[in-house]
C-alpha cells in the first residue's frame, strides 16, 4: 500500500474546478485532488455531494448533460486535458467507468468486451491476449461469454463495465459507485479485482464511492465531499480512525447523521472562543 509519505509521480491533477449545469446551477465549488501513479484514491460522499459530477468533468463527459468546468483546471501528466474530447482521453490512458453498469444489452459478454478495445490500433494478436487476460481477472464472464450482457446478473454486468475498460489498455480508470446495488459478498469481490489490478498490473484508480466503509479498506487515500466541495482529505488508514469520518460516514454514530462540514465548523468555532 502507498504510505502518507508517498512521493510517486502524480498522473492526475485537478486543480480549483467549478461546474455549472444549465448554465445557472453551481454543482463543484472549487474542488481540487490528485491520483499518483500506482494508487487507488477514494473520492466519497453521499448521494449528491458531487462524485459523479468531478468524474465527468475529468473525463469529459459533462457536454450531453449540458454542463461545464468554467473555472479551474484538470491535468494529465502534467498536461492540460479538461478541452479534449473523451476518445482523445481514452487513447491518453484515462476511462470512466460509469455509474450504473452500462453495456450493450444485445451484445455478448465477449462482444462487449472487444468494443473496449477500438482506440487500440495494434492489432488483433493483441486484442484477444488482453482479452485472455480480462477473463483471468473475471472468470465467470468467460463462462458467460456467449451470453447477452442483458440477460447477465448486476454483478456480470459490472464486471464488463470494468473488463470492457481494461480492454482499453488503461493507466488510469475512474470508477463511479461500483458497488451500487450490489450484495456485499459481490462488492468484496469486485473491490478484490480493483485491488489485484492496481498490484499486478499497475492501473490506478480514482473511485467514486457511497459505501466509505469499504472504499477505505482498499484505497490508499481519500477526499471527503460534501455540497460539492472536498471537507476533508488524507490517507485511508487515518481517515478510517477519524472520529468525525467515524461519526458520519462508518455509522459509528450515536445520534443521527447531521451535515459533516457543519460540525466540523461548530467545532472549530468552539476550540476559537475557547
Amino acid at each position: 500500500m502507498l504510505d502518507a509519505g508517498d512521493t510517486r509521480e502524480t498522473l492526475l491533477e485537478v486543480n480549483n474546478i467549478e461546474v455549472i449545469y444549465n448554465h445557472v446551477i453551481l454543482v463543484l465549488k472549487g474542488v481540487s485532488l490528485s491520483v499518483p501513479k500506482g494508487g487507488i484514491t477514494a473520492l466519497l460522499g453521499g448521494n449528491g455531494a458531487g462524485k459523479t459530477t468531478t468524474l465527468k468533468a475529468i473525463s469529459n463527459l459533462l457536454q450531453s448533460e449540458r454542463g461545464e468546468v468554467t473555472k479551474g483546471t484538470v491535468k494529465y501528466r502534467g498536461q492540460p486535458v479538461h478541452h479534449e474530447d473523451p476518445a482523445s482521453l481514452v487513447r491518453k490512458g484515462v476511462i470512466q467507468v460509469m455509474e450504473g453498469r452500462h453495456c450493450f444489452a444485445h451484445l455478448t459478454v465477449e462482444e462487449n468486451l472487444m468494443t473496449g478495445f477500438y482506440t487500440r490500433r495494434d492489432g488483433r494478436a493483441a486484442m484477444m491476449r488482453d482479452l485472455e487476460k480480462v477473463y483471468a481477472y473475471f472468470p465467470r464472464l468467460k463462462e458467460r461469454r456467449g451470453s447477452q450482457a442483458g440477460y447477465t446478473s448486476g454483478g456480470e454486468q459490472q464486471m464488463v463495465a470494468i473488463g470492457r475498460a481494461l480492454m482499453s489498455k488503461p493507466e488510469t480508470i475512474l470508477l463511479d459507485e461500483p458497488s451500487m446495488g450490489l450484495a456485499p459478498q459481490l462488492v468484496e469481490e469486485i473491490f478484490g479485482i480493483v485491488k489485484d489490478l492496481n498490484e499486478k498490473e499497475g492501473v490506478s484508480f480514482l473511485l467514486a464511492e457511497q459505501n466509505t466503509n469499504v472504499a477505505l479498506r482498499f484505497a490508499h487515500y481519500g477526499y471527503i465531499l460534501e455540497s460539492g466541495r472536498v471537507v476533508m482529505d488524507g490517507p485511508a488508514a487515518d481517515l478510517r480512525e477519524n472520529p468525525d469520518v467515524k461519526e458520519f460516514y462508518l455509522g459509528m454514530a450515536d445520534e443521527g447523521r447531521k451535515s459533516f462540514r457543519d460540525v466540523r465548523s461548530y467545532r472549530r468555532r468552539k476550540r476559537w472562543l475557547s
